[in-house]
């Protein structure tokens, strides 16, 4: 074995070593979280929150401010009056006046503690899994998305270093980082389980620069979508959670304890939109990077091949999701039905086609 082959070697390794310690990092961070949503949901100020929301459901008149005021239980029998916070008008037509949720901390300092060290070490896990993704790069010395293996933790590390900039931005997402956690660890673990594909060399067709182009730009777009997923799920959950207290049903203790914490519905649609909308014209520019490279490498530049046919999809759902919006004016659940299907078409043209589908795009092999 030579020189440059025992390096490439080691290299892979090393990648496999950072990939596997990411995930233990994740883990903790999980734990993390998970304290963080289990300590605010004992304060004080959390179950004052969910009372909060309920008197912001049921005020009258749409937009109305100043002061509402609500009587909160105390320890040891009597009641205090507390004053409700000024109402934000939302923008979507028909939504409730409901301020948002104090987040997953609950506003306590035990939770918010949590809380930070959960990011914390998701930047330490983000940062070990992308020097195992660069290390991966080095030892087949191309662009590390050459197979699905190498896509999925690349798409991971992503979608990670998508929600860190959303909090560097101070964005109020840290609630997201659970259930980003979560899905990182189970994406992690179905790679290294039944994705891996050990180093090699691509297939003639895929050396090009467009790979660095198009795959990346693919990667991005998947991983900001699922973030838009994740607000978009979440905002049916709280919807949900708001449509009961305006009719006066009392909710479950689960969504007392979780979804009272949440941003409000009105927010989370509005999130969701933004982030699908932002991420859109790049999608619309992957497919048409990938038409050129399909013209470069097989001499058309369309040829009804699965992956083109499902990327063509996906684009489609995602369009009639951002026309039903813009222009006929479908602003919560119906929208966010749509916006759903559009990210499953995605996950289909990844996992599905990639895996139960044949076609050009199968040369790289799991």
């Amino acid at each position: 074995m030579n020189l440059a082959a025992a390096t490439n070697e080691n290299l892979a390794h090393t990648s496999n070593v950072l990939i596997y310690s990411s995930m233990a990092v994740y883990t903790l961070a999980f734990f993390a979280y998970i304290a963080e949503w289990v300590f605010g949901s004992r304060s004080k100020v959390g179950r004052t929150a969910a009372a909060l929301t309920g008197a912001g459901a049921g005020a009258e008149g749409a937009g109305a401010a100043g002061s509402v005021k609500v009587q909160v239980a105390q320890q040891g029998g009597g009641t205090a009056v507390m004053d409700r916070p000024k109402i934000i008008t939302r923008a979507a037509a028909g939504t409730r006046d409901v301020p948002d949720g104090p987040g997953a901390a609950g506003g306590t300092f035990k939770g918010d503690l949590y809380g930070r060290m959960a990011v914390s070490m998701t930047v330490l896990a983000f940062l070990v899994e992308a020097g195992g993704v660069i290390a991966r790069a080095l030892s087949v010395q191309r662009a590390p998305w050459g197979n699905m293996y190498e896509f999925s933790i690349t798409f991971s590390t992503v979608a990670v270093g998508a929600y860190l900039v959303l909090l560097a931005l101070k964005k109020n997402v840290r609630w997201m980082g659970l259930l980003l956690v979560t899905t990182v660890l189970l994406d992690l673990g179905i790679a290294t389980t039944w994705l891996y594909t050990d180093s090699d060399q691509l297939v003639p067709a895929l050396h090009s620069y467009w790979l660095w182009i198009h795959v990346s730009t693919a990667i991005l777009c998947g991983a900001v979508f699922y973030i838009g997923g994740v607000g978009t799920l979440m905002y049916l959950f709280r919807d949900s959670y708001e449509n009961k207290l305006a009719k006066g049903v009392q909710p479950g203790s689960f969504a007392q304890s979780v979804l009272s914490r949440l941003p409000s519905a009105a927010s989370l649609d509005k999130f969701s939109y933004r982030i699908n909308a932002a991420v859109f014209p790049l999608w619309t520019f992957t497919i048409i990077a990938g038409a050129i490279w399909a013209g470069d490498a097989w001499g058309r530049y369309w040829g009804w091949d699965p992956k083109e046919v499902w990327s063509f999809i996906t684009w489609v759902a995602y369009a009639c999701y951002l026309h039903a919006r813009a222009t006929v004016g479908w602003k919560g659940r119906k929208a966010a039905y749509l916006a759903l299907i559009a990210f499953g078409c995605w996950l289909f043209n990844y996992y599905g086609v990639n895996i139960f589908v044949t076609g050009k795009h199968s040369y790289a092999g799991v």
